[in-house]
């Protein structure tokens, strides 16, 4: 009886929601709603980031290992290397201890074994993903409705960049993720402000906070999110001393407590940051792009298919405040002379709303149509124009997602999981990377505490002198033949077969071996085609 009466009010509901459904329509509701609350969102967010974690099989930028993943592996279990960042302190202890956390917990359960040692940080990062992916959507419900916060969840899945940077564990992944929770807390970034819950702007300040911990330059987006709220707000100075001061004295005294127990001295990493790569242009050493790269190169690339919808979605929806923010990190971050895809992947997910509203809006004008014209398809849920550019979405992003994630530059992750088998099984005692600084994973990946020697990259105080990664890759032979004098002699060496070539005598004659040799790449990148990476074991005495 109960269970009718609940039926019965359910119907009324969508009578009165509804008015105009016809009954085949009613007919034709799902009963199963996998966005009729956020528990559903998340879960169905998180099978498939985890499934996205299990698919990226490559190798992307080394700061998602050296930075993170190497450095935990030396706090979790007492050996790994930690590059002249961290020697300088330039770098906060806090997103490494995320992980060494994890790793702590895998060797308490016997489960540090090669597999969940290479698969588990990336499958914690999507836990962390699918919680911004979930933000996303409510954010683009609040900015929008739940039509919209649909497709921009659809447009956030099934971009390309998206699927292959995500859920790798660089400090930006998860700087994004605290960006999208962030952005939804704070009352400016709505359409009113004065629709947002009471306590929602303390969220926002402490979330902030901690983005900015982690890493310095997400300051960069919430001076944008500050000074508008602070320009909107009534209660100014409650916002500045009850509220900013003091979460952020908060935040700011709990990452130098973690930096004072792991550097053993009192330091303030943000300064040391600020210093170095905005004061000095030490980030220039790496490289550096023209002013325009974000705008005309950078950013185009992360959007790809989805750059005229986002284009688009800007222009009809009419919301400035988010559009603001991607034009000001865009902007500000082009000021600087070093450029990367990952510095603007947290106004990616923004981009990628307005992408949502873009299909949105086209469908809703599509249906429209068909409904002045008396269509009698006009119930199908998905119109032609719809159909066509969700096919040509799918068709462009997911190959390239696949092919990036599954294919290119994997040489140097899967060289590293064959020699921790090795290792495992005591047929490995030394290696020696003869190439480019940092171009595999190391100890994190290795999992065994064997001496290990790779080419220096580390900024030199004279400016113009030459590290021993740029000696080498201008004549590899010479370079070796005078590295071999004081060596210490290895029993495994790795190099790309663009240097092979140049190494095969110094290596005959040194009584190496080709054992294994592993597919890297199809295209080349900054340097010449790395097509595949090559093992060579010591068969001397």
């Amino acid at each position: 009886m109960r269970q009718r009466q609940h039926v019965a009010i359910a119907e009324d509901k969508d009578r009165i929601e509804n008015p105009n459904l016809s009954e085949e329509e009613k007919k034709r509701k799902p009963s199963y709603d996998l966005f009729s609350s956020s528990t559903k969102t998340l879960m169905f967010c998180l099978a498939v980031r985890m499934a996205n974690s299990l698919l990226v099989q490559t190798y992307f930028n080394p700061d998602e290992h050296w930075q993170a993943l190497e450095v935990a592996h030396s706090i979790a279990f007492g050996y790994g290397h930690l590059t002249w960042e961290w020697k300088k302190g330039i770098r906060s202890y806090l997103h490494p201890m995320v992980f060494a956390s994890l790793y702590k917990v895998l060797a308490l359960c016997h489960l540090d074994t090669p597999w969940f040692m290479s698969r588990a940080p990336r499958l914690l990062q999507s836990m962390f993903c699918a919680v911004g992916d979930l933000y996303l959507y409510k954010l683009s419900n609040v900015l929008f409705d739940d039509h919209v916060a649909q497709w921009a969840l659809f447009s956030q899945l099934v971009n390309w960049f998206m699927f292959f940077c995500f859920t790798r564990t660089l400090s930006n992944s998860l700087e994004t993720v605290l960006t999208l929770v962030g952005i939804y807390y704070w009352p400016c970034m709505r359409v009113s402000s004065n629709k947002a819950p009471l306590f929602s702007r303390k969220w926002g300040v402490a979330i902030a906070a901690l983005a900015c911990a982690i890493r310095p330059t997400s300051a960069i987006i919430w001076m944008y999110v500050g000074l508008l709220e602070l320009f909107l707000a009534h209660d100014r100075l409650k916002f500045i001393f009850l509220e900013v001061a003091p979460i952020g004295v908060l935040v700011l005294a709990l990452m130098c407590l973690v930096d004072r127990l792991m550097y053993g001295s009192w330091i303030l990493v943000p300064l040391n940051f600020l210093k170095f790569n905005f004061l000095s242009s030490g980030g220039d050493y790496y490289g550096t792009h023209k002013w325009h790269w974000y705008f005309t190169q950078g950013f185009p690339v992360m959007l790809f298919t989805f750059l005229p919808f986002s284009i688009a979605g800007m222009v009809l929806s009419k919301q400035w405040k988010p559009s603001g923010l991607i034009a000001w990190v865009l902007g500000l971050y082009s000021v600087l002379g070093h450029k990367e895809f990952r510095f603007v992947l947290p106004v990616l997910p923004l981009a990628l709303m307005f992408s949502g509203y873009s299909i949105a809006a086209m469908k809703t004008a599509d249906s429209s149509n068909s409904k002045r014209k008396g269509s009698s398809n006009s119930h199908v849920k998905c119109p032609s124009k719809v159909r066509l550019a969700i096919f040509f979405l799918l068709s462009t992003n997911i190959p390239m997602a696949l092919y990036m994630s599954l294919f290119h530059q994997r040489g140097t992750e899967d060289v590293m999981n064959y020699l921790s088998k090795e290792a495992s099984n005591n047929k490995v005692k030394s290696i020696l990377f003869l190439m480019p600084c940092h171009a595999t994973p190391y100890y994190s990946a290795l999992h065994h505490d064997l001496p290990m020697r790779f080419l220096d990259c580390s900024p030199s105080e004279e400016k113009g002198t030459l590290d021993e990664s740029d000696r080498f890759m201008m004549d590899p032979a010479s370079f070796a033949s005078e590295f071999a004098i004081n060596w210490s002699l290895p029993s495994h060496i790795v190099m790309f077969d663009s240097e092979e070539r140049s190494l095969r005598e110094f290596l005959v004659s040194h009584s190496f071996k080709e054992i294994r040799r592993f597919f890297h790449a199809h295209l080349k990148v900054d340097r010449d085609l790395q097509a595949s990476v090559v093992v060579y074991a010591f068969t001397g005495q």
